[in-house]
């Protein structure tokens, strides 16, 4: 966790944070914010290194990649307890989250790479397939910026720079103020894997830090984080046309149908609202419940979230850890207090964790809650599970839409039939049914939202060309005279006839289209 320190020239004109560990509220260390022309420097840095590293075969880049894993596999406690003590995580999350999901995005990207980055070849409709042929090739943009955020430091700085580089790009990556050390391991760990200098560097700052990044001449942007940070990166890049990705908010609704195992959407539930404290894009930040099954649903869903385990003196028992950043504890407390005072009922929690020093907030279920509450409208981002009941499936869907967000969500009920047809009227990036789905780590599957949720995809085969020009080569098969100068009555009498036979005539029909 960053806490701001009054502004300083301590080096250069370098802003100053202090980190603090948000489980313990001990102080672990200092960060200097660098200056506009050193991330200048960096850029201009990764530009002379790109051009070597293009020139390399996919699979010398891809034994480069392998090399990156093994060394993640090398230093998963490293990265884990760097990651624990700037956020607060479980070992389990942060196991999970930072260190496998990182392998295993390397792993599925250097396979699927093979496939979707070499070179296609197409054939044009109609009369130019008879003579011309077209050759897509992908090209990389050249220097990608990645800016990574607070609640997947390590795994969000990888994935989109594992797939910038595998595509022949180099990578400048700017980590969050609240867990700049988590980001910084990438860079350290493609240093350890002798990866050519100035691939890949991760930088250090705050967001002004970031906006320098984005101005700094890059091929491409790629963003995870807020919404407002998004809307501030989308103009800045709509001012030089640099294309971006935008990974931003969600407030997912959870839709529990009346035929749906109890038990199994409680769980789903809980640990989708609670996991990673909270700090996920996919996590749930509303349900709706069919009434015949609301009551036992509340009820189960409380003593559940009333049993997870808080506090490092668990160690690997630990269920939901810290709150990562003082700031987001104040979002979270916010809502709660909003709802409260406006007279929802609080099952369990609803407060900071009283026998823990640091930034621990129980995990939470309400009932009771309206619509137009905080709790309901904007992203709490913490284990809050606020509860609806509803008469039927289609006022939850009418719900489940009345957002401005739309990143991902879930239904659950026994008849698969029916769930796929209600995800499908869901209006959002991504939809899971009887599963909370985790869609980030399915890499083969684009994640992206719709609405104020973002814009592009993070994962999937458009991603990873996402990070390339598709350049089409058309090539040839006569001298092109046939159709040139000069123009006569002939020619145009020709291409009449042509016409009516292929679209007039049933056998060019066929043969040209229908």
């Amino acid at each position: 966790m960053a806490i701001f320190e009054p502004l300083a020239d301590i080096s250069g004109g370098r802003r100053k944070l202090k980190l603090t560990n948000p489980a313990t509220l001990e102080e672990i260390g200092e960060l200097e914010c660098q200056t506009k022309a050193e991330v200048d420097a960096a850029v201009a840095k990764a530009r002379a290194a790109q051009p070597a590293w293009a020139a390399l075969s996919l699979d010398e880049r891809i034994n480069y990649m392998l090399k990156l894993r093994d060394e993640m596999l090398k230093a998963s406690d490293e990265i884990t307890e760097t990651v624990i003590r700037e956020t607060g995580k479980p070992p389990q999350d942060a196991l999970t989250f930072e260190v496998y999901a990182s392998c295993d995005f390397l792993s599925y990207w250097c396979k699927q790479a093979k496939k979707t980055l070499k070179d296609e070849k197409l054939k044009p409709g109609g009369l130019l397939g008879l003579m011309k042929k077209v050759v897509m090739t992908y090209k990389p943009l050249g220097v990608v910026g990645v800016i990574a955020p607070w609640n997947g430091p390590f795994v969000l700085t990888a994935n989109p720079s594992i797939q910038a580089m595998l595509a022949g790009n180099t990578v400048v990556c700017k980590g969050s103020e609240v867990t700049p050390y988590s980001s910084k391991m990438f860079e350290t760990l493609c240093q350890r894997a002798g990866l050519p200098d100035g691939v890949c560097q991760v930088l250090m700052g705050d967001g002004e830090t970031g906006s320098y990044l984005t101005s700094s001449g890059v091929n491409k942007v790629s963003f995870t984080g807020s919404v407002a940070t998004g809307k501030k990166i989308a103009a800045a890049c709509s001012e030089t046309l640099t294309p971006f990705t935008l990974e931003l908010g969600g407030k997912d609704a959870m839709i529990v149908c009346a035929d749906a195992n109890v038990d199994d959407a409680v769980h789903g539930a809980v640990w989708g609202g609670c996991v990673n404290t909270g700090h996920f894009c996919c996590g749930v930040e509303r349900i709706y419940v069919e009434a015949p099954i609301y009551d036992e649903f509340v009820k189960k869903a409380a003593e559940m979230a009333k049993s997870l385990r808080q506090g490092q003196s668990h160690g690997v028992e630990e269920d939901v850890g810290a709150v990562f950043w003082d700031r987001q504890m104040s979002i979270m407390e916010s809502h709660v207090e909003d709802a409260k005072a406006k007279g929802a009922t609080i099952h369990t929690g609803g407060q900071r964790n009283p026998n823990e020093k640091g930034l621990y907030f129980e995990p939470t279920v309400m009932t009771d809650v309206e619509e137009d509450w905080d709790v309901m409208q904007l992203e709490t981002f913490g284990p809050i599970l606020p509860i609806i009941k509803v008469n039927d499936v289609e006022e939850a869907i009418a719900k489940a839409n009345d957002s401005n967000y739309g990143l991902h969500g879930s239904v659950w009920t026994k008849d698969k039939e029916k769930g796929l047809a209600i995800a499908k009227r869901i209006e959002t990036g991504s939809m899971a049914v009887n599963d909370i789905g985790m869609m980030y780590g399915v890499a083969c599957a684009p994640f992206g939202g719709v609405k104020e949720s973002g814009m592009g995809s993070v994962n999937g085969q458009y991603a990873l060309r996402g990070y390339t020009h598709p350049m089409p080569i058309v090539m040839g098969a006569y001298r092109g005279q046939d159709s040139g100068y000069p123009h006569d009555q002939k020619k145009l009498d020709q291409m009449n006839w042509i016409m009516n036979f292929m679209w007039k005539n049933p056998i060019g029909r066929f043969f040209f289209g229908p």
